[in-house]
């Protein structure tokens, strides 16, 4: 049997002394009030590994005489041997300070906590100065709702504040450029070998000051594969409204980091579990165990699996497909109802759409150029039916095309559609001009009902192939019989027709 010290070596790359000292009492950092430091000889984490942008911002603050620290997910995914998807910076500088020692590389951003962009490249560094508390006092730099949300604050102070302040322990990690020791004010370290989520604080009172806090919670343990404790999950039915609280915009962003990190549909189990995607789509929520739109539960199940199979393989995915796959439930309910009052098909769909997304706006607001694609594959469905004349040719030159193929491909592993309509266009796209008017033949006799969807097509109704007109001198060098010419170019323009 493998031991729990031994385990916990291999899978963070420490050595068996950092793990002694993670599970016994840590000695406080006599430099650091509050602080319980792994030195450089007793973590995984190297200069190596950090992007030269992040260090020119570390040692440039480090030696302009201001406090430096790589923060959060980078320096958990360093030490779980991942590759961050990007760098933060924490420092005691405060954002002027920081703009005018990186110049023209740097931008003050956002409103509700100023951070400052600097900029090398294609990569951007976030920089934040250390948050402080207010302790209770509303004054110009803090500001709260009634339920305790925070809508401001840029209230500045301790590296210890700047810890207790943060959301979850394991993304309360301090890697230190001075001496490349990790700080931790804490159990970060424990809870990260231990694989378990847990919040700083009391979890409700962090839940109310900021929602999104459970639908980040959602995401770390739906990425690292991580448990999210007790005390952190038990608050989340209490508070999950509150998510009614954060502008729908935001809200919008955190889903996109929910479905399209690569865990899409682990994430989505977990929002269901805990109620938040009820609070997020109450509507879809409502549809998906209802019996008769099974069919839209497994499209969307395909969609959440196909997306994150894509950003396996390193493929580009597109927010408009999932959504349209999410609403879907949703749609086809609103569509029913309208066509139930005798409005016409399409008719119908437009206005089920419109209702749709004017219902999601409420909670989770997608913008206008991820809406109008969507509402394109949406509409595009009804036409993969109708396979006669030129129909079929525009269609396939509609630049929304492939994305309304591969809904219509979901649509048929649910049962919604039969599969040989899929099967239809699969072989209408890679089919050459005369197997293009073959195939749309055959669809002209499967709905009048003269034969099989794939049923061999007549001989009769198969073009004749076009024959070369041949020269009058030609035609009377081989007929001795007058008007042999006349009687050969009549057979001629017979045969082009």
């Amino acid at each position: 049997m493998v031991s729990i010290k031994s385990f916990i070596t291999k899978q963070l790359n420490l050595p068996d002394s950092a793990v002694e000292m993670a599970a016994a009492p840590s000695s406080l950092s006599p430099g650091i009030p509050g602080a319980r430091v792994t030195p450089r000889s007793q973590h995984n984490v190297s200069r190596l590994q950090i992007s030269d942008s992040a260090l020119q911002v570390l040692n440039g603050l480090h030696r302009a005489g201001f406090q430096a620290y790589l923060v959060g997910g980078s320096v958990r995914d360093l030490l779980l041997g991942r590759e961050p998807k990007d760098f933060d910076v924490a420092t005691d500088a405060h954002p002027e300070q920081v703009r005018k020692l990186f110049r023209r590389n740097a931008r003050l951003i956002g409103r509700r906590f100023i951070l400052v962009h600097v900029q090398f490249g294609n990569e951007i560094i976030e920089v934040a100065t250390f948050r402080g508390s207010a302790n209770g006092k509303e004054d110009e730099s803090s500001e709260h709702s009634e339920t305790g949300r925070i809508l401001a604050d840029n209230v500045y102070g301790s590296l210890e504040e700047d810890a207790r302040r943060r959301d979850f322990t394991a993304n309360a990690l301090y890697y230190n450029i001075a001496d490349r020791s990790i700080l931790d004010f804490s159990t970060g370290m424990e809870d990260l070998q231990a694989g378990r989520l847990r919040v700083i604080g009391d979890p409700e009172q962090r839940y109310r000051e900021d929602p999104v806090r459970m639908l980040r919670a959602v995401r770390f343990a739906a990425k690292l594969g991580f448990t999210l404790d007790a005390a952190a999950q038990a608050p989340i039915a209490a508070c999950r409204e509150h998510l009614q609280e954060v502008p729908s915009a935001r809200l919008f962003e955190e889903t996109l980091k929910l479905f399209l990190t690569g865990h899409a549909q682990t994430s989505f189990e977990h929002l269901r579990q805990m109620g938040l995607f009820a609070a997020l789509f109450p509507q879809v929520d409502a549809l998906l165990d209802d019996a008769r739109y099974g069919s839209a539960r497994i499209l969307l199940q395909g969609a959440l699996q196909g997306t994150d199979a894509r950003l396996l393989d390193g493929k580009s995915v597109t927010p408009a497909f999932l959504f349209a796959a999410l609403l879907w439930p949703a749609l086809q309910q609103e569509r029913e109802l309208l066509e139930q009052q005798g409005k016409p098909e399409t008719v119908a769909l437009q206005q089920a759409a419109s209702g749709v997304l004017q219902e999601c706006a409420g909670r989770v607001s997608v913008p206008r150029r991820f809406a109008l694609p969507m509402r394109e594959i949406w509409d595009l469905q009804a036409r993969f039916v109708r396979r006669g004349g030129r129909r079929p040719h525009a269609l396939l030159a509609h630049p929304r095309f492939r994305a309304a193929f591969d809904f219509l491909n979901l649509r048929s592993q649910g049962g919604e559609i039969p599969a040989t309509l899929v099967e239809w266009w699969e072989q209408f796209q890679t089919a050459d001009h005369d197997g293009r008017r073959t195939l749309i033949e055959r669809a002209r006799l499967e709905e009048t009902g003269q034969e099989p969807a794939l049923g061999p097509l007549p001989a009769t109704s198969r073009r004749r192939p076009r024959r070369r007109r041949r020269s009058n001198h030609a035609k009377q060098g081989e007929t001795s019989q007058p008007g042999g010419s006349d009687d050969g170019h009549d057979d001629g323009q017979a045969g082009n027709d």
